[in-house]
């Protein structure tokens, strides 16, 4: 949910007109749609590209990983992983057009954190992951769109330590 649909239901809900500061937020979020869209167009844009990188550091990070009886051993483990590394940029994707972290949270990172967790994958191996998906993500960016979209891959690194 956006800034703006959040001011209008929560005034909506108070039966009353949105507050200064709250106009005053949806201005700011309305000055940088241009940079938040440019961001999620450039990573949706080079999925494929940034899904490769971040597991290729993974992989070499952590060598355990893809082993015999690592998490991601075989074809079929190692596809279900690159998988998730696409829902994850989705989700940040969301979170920077929403321009909030609330979308990343709605749709699923503490879900994801129990399904991992029922599933025997070490956790704290998933905040590696997106780790180097965050940095194949941001060498694609300016420095100015690196500083906007890092804190939405940063929420899902903190969820998953």
């Amino acid at each position: 949910m956006s800034v703006v649909s959040q001011v209008i239901l929560q005034a909506d809900d108070e039966l009353r007109y949105p507050s200064i500061g709250e106009l005053k937020s949806m201005a700011d979020f309305f000055k940088t749609g241009e940079q938040r869209t440019r961001i999620a167009a450039t990573l949706s844009e080079n999925e494929k590209k940034i899904v490769q990188e971040a597991s290729k550091q993974l992989w070499r990070k952590r060598p355990d990983f893809i082993s015999p009886g690592g998490n991601a051993y075989g074809d079929k483990q190692r596809a279900l992983c690159l998988r998730d590394y696409g829902w994850y940029l989705r989700l940040v994707t969301y979170g920077i057009l929403a321009g909030d972290k609330e979308p990343i949270e709605s749709i699923g990172v503490i879900g994801a954190r129990e399904m991992y967790n029922a599933l025997g994958v070490p956790v704290p191996g998933m905040a590696e992951a997106i780790r180097c998906l965050k940095a194949a993500s941001l060498e694609l960016l300016s420095e100015s769109d690196a500083s906007e979209a890092s804190p939405y891959f940063d929420y899902i690194i903190q969820a998953m330590s």
